[in-house]
């Protein structure tokens, strides 16, 4: 027993580059997604600047019309296939997962190592599309048709680097149902598993279903520009909405792979920061598979004005307000966890309830683009943008954060400076409401998104915009810094600094190797006294 403790501590401790690449220790390959992911955010957020600082004023301020669409298309690829959709799951759920559940690793380390490859691997030849050929692809991140294959600008590498990316998302996803299925560590039943496996779990039944859907679309886009098949050009016969309805097939659900886990995060940091049990956890759980499943019905309302029968219309508008009903049993079982609780109002809180804020903002807003009448009002604006940079970056965004400032003493075995992380976040939500807050009020009086230029009448509105682009870009500095510095040089973190009840407090900051000397029994679930 002696020689294979000595083993592990000497494979823990083993340091250099391949010793890295190459682990199929869950954790490793989850701070390999989290360095990843961070590097592309900071490149993403960069362009977003870029963008807000050519609308800062009408007219040619900083590039050219063509420059701007490249930058768009360039930011909403990294931003949405290379952070959103991966994110939470492939970085936290990765860490976090075996551990919550009482495992020693996932099901299939190998396959976990491959699928951090094939991540890196589409985003290589996605991004190789910037420097090739004719010029960076300008069909913004969803590729529409016709123009995605009648364009002369380089699509073809960012075309297959999103589908090489699509495989990373199905075998992370099918990893997370089998380790959840067959390795949760003794008398932990389904009714005792920690919330954010839940939302992994739920999570990963959308990846494995729905991912192949737009694979398969966007190998079609592949063989229209290569071989002038027809599946979608008019001139061929074929038809440029029935690309829309494939590609927001998966998109929709595609949100939920973003927010769900969003969601998990929230539901365990509310809990230990007021010191109670979740209220209602059993219809958390229940709203947590009914968002996933209701979410798969509601793609149609990217499309009203794409042309549909009355009776689709009213069908997937009421199946938008429906999948908001799960969504606010949420949000109101967070608000009772907290009522009469024992607050301690940390770093992770503050996130927590700034999450609160953003995605009621954007849920209550998506009501409006669920609606018929309003969406075709504000169809293709700048409404369009905030609302879903609010639900986007507002929720996922501001989940991660929390996230990252949650388990960071875990991760790291570090604490991070508490005051600078406080000037971060409210920083960064000052940023965020001057940034995207005008939006709404640009969309409802006319001003299209996409758009490179732009009439006087919405100058003072994208004026506030961009100085809020600057204040964000701020906080964002000033977080990663601090968590940057304090991943080196932070004092030593307490097993279980937050007084959390779930299984991954009871190992050591950070984690041993195989996580547990051996596997716990789970008498009572981490939500029962």
């Amino acid at each position: 027993m002696n020689q294979e403790v000595s083993f592990y501590e000497v494979k823990k401790y083993k340091t250099g580059i391949l010793n890295w690449i190459l682990s199929t220790d869950h954790k490793r390959i989850g701070l390999l997604y989290l360095y990843s992911i961070l590097a592309f955010f900071i490149v993403g957020v960069c362009l977003g600047l870029a963008m807000k600082l050519e609308l800062i004023a009408p007219g040619k301020t900083i590039m050219e019309a063509q420059t701007y669409n490249a930058v768009f298309t360039f930011h909403g690829i990294i931003m949405i296939f290379l952070i959103i959709i991966p994110g939470l799951p492939a970085v936290f759920g990765n860490f976090l997962l075996p551990i919550m559940i009482g495992a020693k690793d996932v099901a299939f380390p190998k396959l976990n190592l491959l699928s951090w490859w094939i991540y890196v691997l589409g985003a290589v030849v996605a991004l190789m599309s910037q420097f090739m050929g004719d010029g960076p692809p300008d069909t913004g991140w969803t590729f529409y048709a016709p123009y995605s294959f009648k364009t002369s600008t380089t699509m073809l590498p960012a075309i297959i680097g999103a589908f090489i990316l699509g495989f990373s998302s199905i075998l992370t996803g099918l990893n997370f149902i089998v380790t959840i299925h067959r390795m949760r560590a003794p008398g932990m039943t389904w009714l005792k598993m920690p919330l954010f496996p839940w939302s992994l779990y739920a999570t990963g039944w959308i990846q494995l279903l729905s991912t192949p859907i737009v694979g398969i679309t966007l190998l079609m886009v592949v063989a229209e520009r290569t071989m002038n098949i027809g599946f979608f050009d008019p001139a061929l016969g074929g038809d440029p909405v029935l690309y829309q309805h494939l590609f927001w097939i998966y998109s929709h659900p595609a949100v939920y792979i973003m927010i769900l886990p969003a969601m998990g995060t929230i539901s365990e940091i509310i809990p230990t920061f007021s010191q109670k049990t979740i209220f209602g956890y059993k219809a958390v759980v229940a709203s947590t598979l009914l968002i996933a499943f209701v979410g798969y019905f509601v793609w149609g309302h990217h499309m009203y004005t794409a042309g549909m029968s009355d009776t689709a219309v009213w069908l997937f508008s009421l199946m938008t307000f429906l999948v908001a009903i799960p969504s606010a049993v949420k949000v109101f079982n967070w608000i009772a966890t907290m009522y009469k609780g024992s607050i301690n109002l940390k770093v992770p809180l503050y996130w927590a309830l700034g999450f609160l804020f953003l995605f009621m903002v954007g849920g209550l807003t998506g009501l409006v683009l669920g609606a018929v009448a309003t969406d075709v009002q504000v169809h293709d604006t700048a409404f369009v943008v905030a609302h879903f940079h609010f639900v986007m970056f507002g929720g996922v965004g501001t989940a991660f954060f929390g996230a990252m400032h949650y388990w960071f003493p875990k991760m790291y075995g570090k604490m991070y400076d508490e005051s600078w992380a406080k000037v971060g976040f409210y920083t960064f939500i000052v940023g965020f409401l001057l940034l995207y807050m005008p939006m709404f009020w640009l969309g409802m009086y006319g001003m299209p998104r996409r758009y490179y230029d732009y009439l006087e009448q919405f100058h003072g509105g994208n004026i506030i915009s961009s100085f809020g682009a600057l204040v964000l870009v701020a906080g964002l500095a000033i977080i990663i810094i601090n968590l940057v510095t304090s991943a080196r040089k932070g004092k030593k973190a307490e097993k279980d600094p937050w007084h959390g009840k779930t299984l991954e407090w009871q190992v050591d900051s950070p984690p041993t190797l195989e996580n547990f000397d051996t596997i716990p029994v789970v008498e009572k679930g981490p939500y029962e006294y």
